[in-house]
């Protein structure tokens, strides 16, 4: 869907913001970009909706050259979501999600409709907040407006730009969280872009990992995290990659130790069960809740495939080192 070939941008003072950048992002990925500040994967990412012009090399979106599209008409089908969300400030909710589907000549009624629905799928019910303004919302459902309009006129692309930077720890969670269950219902083709390697490894199906100008390493987090390309890679993702590798390595039957005789769920401080495909550090977290040492895990039907241990864990982790 979005293909770089030997793109290069690069300022009058000499310097290059990135230096010959191939790579491919394939229709309904979610592809991260992480990078220290400067690093360029913000430029790289506003070359696709040609908010900055490459020097060299070109760009392509769904297999045509953007260079050749006028930027107004390639910005209204591409969605685009920032830190600081840009909301227009005295216009309520509903006309700020209804922005693009009107500048693209839609018919008022079906504009404000498009919009109810992108409201109430980013869980802000329109009959409560649609008549609102930015300044009455909190910042987590600022964030949501930002996505639903961006979302509003169902563009193939989504561009964001930092996020869900502009909002505390335990909001940003629950908007990653969110973002993932809706981007698994409307599978577009996201270029996310962030500093933090952990929001990286979370939401990314690939991660493109910066250098100055250039990508050290594109790859799966698992692969990143597990088997850095370079030393600075490395350094990058951190020496404790192992235990960032329990959020992408989900639990599999190889896993389990066999259901004891006895009853393993919902008595005696026992926690509740996971289903299989849970990620390590959910699973985790919930063993640690409890005395029990094991975790009950539970097959599409609900019925127990076996439990989790501490061992189980690490025999995963393991596994996962190797493949």
């Amino acid at each position: 869907m979005i293909r770089f070939e030997h793109v290069t941008k690069r300022y009058a003072d000499g310097t290059a913001a990135v230096d010959d950048l191939s790579f491919e992002v394939a229709e309904g990925e979610l592809v991260t970009l992480v990078g220290p500040s400067g690093c360029g994967k913000t430029t790289t990412m506003m070359m696709v909706n040609r908010l900055v012009e490459p020097t060299s090399g070109r760009v392509l979106v769904d297999g045509e050259d953007i260079s050749g599209v006028d930027p107004v008409a390639l910005r209204r089908k591409i969605g685009y979501v920032i830190q600081q969300v840009g909301l227009f400030p005295h216009r309520t909710v509903l006309d700020n999600t209804a922005t693009v589907p009107s500048l693209l000549g839609w018919k008022k009624a079906a504009a404000r409709a498009r919009a109810a629905e992108l409201l109430d799928l980013v869980g802000l019910d329109p009959a409560t907040y649609g008549s609102r303004y930015p300044a009455q919302l909190s910042g987590g459902q600022r964030q949501r407006v930002g996505v639903a309009r961006a979302l509003a006129a169902d563009p193939p692309v989504l561009l964001m730009d930092e996020p869900f930077g502009a909002v505390d720890p335990v909001v940003r969670e629950r908007l990653q969280n969110e973002f993932l269950a809706l981007q698994a219902t409307v599978r577009k083709t996201v270029l996310l872009v962030t500093h933090d390697i952990e929001e990286a490894v979370r939401m990314g199906d690939r991660m493109a990992v910066y250098g100055q100008g250039r990508i050290e390493q594109f790859d799966t987090p698992a692969t990143v995290l597990g088997s850095p390309a370079t030393p600075y890679v490395a350094d990058f993702v951190g020496s404790d990659r192992g235990l960032k590798r329990l959020a992408v390595t989900p639990v599999t039957e190889a896993d389990l130790d066999p259901v004891p005789l006895e009853k393993t769920g919902g008595t005696d401080g026992a926690p509740d069960p996971v289903p299989l495909g849970t990620s390590l550090k959910d699973a985790l977290a919930a063993l640690l809740q409890h005395d029990t040492g094991r975790l009950t895990v539970t097959g599409a039907d609900g019925r127990p495939l076996g439990v989790l241990t501490p061992a189980g864990v690490h025999r995963a982790l393991r596994r996962a080192t190797v493949e």
